[in-house]
């Protein structure tokens, strides 16, 4: 079995590259495949060693990491000649952006043709990478994970075990998102509000850096609500979000600009406060979209 200063990396593209040469720069031999094969010029030139085939990518280490346009590509990975037969007594940590059933279908494959398997999100842009604090999420048997910990450090100091579930860290991976997407489409209406009143769209920007760790940890503390199902107001009532988010929807129609945010989270608020949930905390809407 190969030591454990070895390592293959399947897929160069921005942030496959930047994967590979973070093992390179901690003394790895590392073993690259891509279906684009210049694109390992200059991790060649460093020292890395290019398969010619990703069976052959596979074969030279006990890990490798693919990092992959989407699942669709993975798939196709998989289905090359010689892949299924050299994946035996390997351990593949699966980097690629999928969803939970992706982890699931992929890790059952893996385990089928005699495979460890991990799933793994990372939360970062290349640039970021291989920082004490990079978010890395994994998840997948306890005892793969042990094995597979040192190497995964090298590319994301901030690494969140999310248990043996394979599709726990693709699942927590579109939750996060979900935050994230919801608070931008909130910010860009916010820009929006900002030009019609005629202020500086960059000041608001900072003005609203500024209250994020504040945010963070009120939202913190409606999770911690959600998980304890005790509703009773401990921070914000309902109503008061009932009536915010009325105003935005008021204030945008006056103003004339898009009312496509506010009028879906005013309304949602509404039906909340129709179904009397007005005198709770304000999470619980999710009482609302559990339903």
């Amino acid at each position: 079995m190969s030591n454990k200063k070895e390592v293959s990396v399947l897929g160069l593209g921005a942030m496959g590259v930047v994967i590979a040469r973070l093992f390179l720069d901690q003394g790895y031999k590392v073993t690259l495949w891509n279906r684009t094969a210049d694109k390992a010029d200059a991790l060649v030139a460093r020292g890395a060693v290019l398969a010619r085939s990703a069976a052959e990518a596979l074969r030279a280490s006990r890990m490798a990491v693919m990092c992959v346009y989407d699942y669709r590509a993975a798939d196709a990975i998989f289905a090359m000649d010689g892949v299924a037969a050299a994946m035996d007594g390997r351990l593949l940590a699966q980097l690629t952006t999928g969803s939970p059933k992706d982890a699931r279908e992929a890790e059952a494959w893996a385990h089928r043709h005699g495979a460890a398997y991990l799933e793994g999100a990372i939360q970062a842009a290349p640039d970021q990478m291989g920082r004490p604090d990079t978010p890395l999420l994994v998840s997948g048997a306890q005892a793969v994970f042990a094995e597979a910990e040192p190497l995964l450090k090298v590319l994301a100091g901030g690494i969140v075990y999310l248990g043996e579930k394979a599709s726990a860290a693709a699942a927590m991976d579109l939750a996060t998102l979900s935050s994230i997407y919801g608070t931008m489409l909130g910010f860009l209406h916010g820009a929006r509000i900002a030009e019609h009143e005629g202020f500086d769209v960059a000041e608001y920007g900072r003005i609203v850096a500024g209250i994020m760790p504040t945010f963070a940890g009120f939202l913190q503390h409606e999770g911690a609500v959600i998980q304890s199902g005790d509703f009773a107001i401990t921070q914000s009532p309902m109503r008061i979000s009932v009536e915010a988010t009325q105003r935005i929807l008021q204030t945008a129609q006056e103003a004339g600009i898009s009312t496509e945010f506010p009028a879906f989270a005013a309304g949602l608020f509404r039906r909340a406060d129709a179904a009397g949930l007005g005198g709770e905390e304000l999470a619980a809407l999710i009482k609302l979209l559990r339903k």
